[in-house]
């Protein structure tokens, strides 16, 4: 099952960057994501696939959790 993406969702990672930080917002789709590091600012693109591999959490920004 392919996970459900959208600009500006927040995702922790189960590694950490280099820079300390877990957290990633999203700010581009296709079959390659592309990510923001919340931490630095640094910006990388990551196949899907691997993306799908590497989540732990996904936040909406403007959605109250339960």
């Amino acid at each position: 099952m392919v996970m459900e993406f959208r600009l500006e969702d927040v995702v922790r990672l189960r590694k950490v960057h280099p820079c300390g930080s877990y957290q990633w917002t999203v700010v581009r789709l296709g079959a390659d994501i592309g990510l923001r590091c919340l931490g630095c600012g640094r910006r990388i693109l990551m196949p899907r696939s691997e993306l799908e591999r590497r989540i732990r959490e996904v936040r909406r920004p403007g959605v109250a959790e339960a």
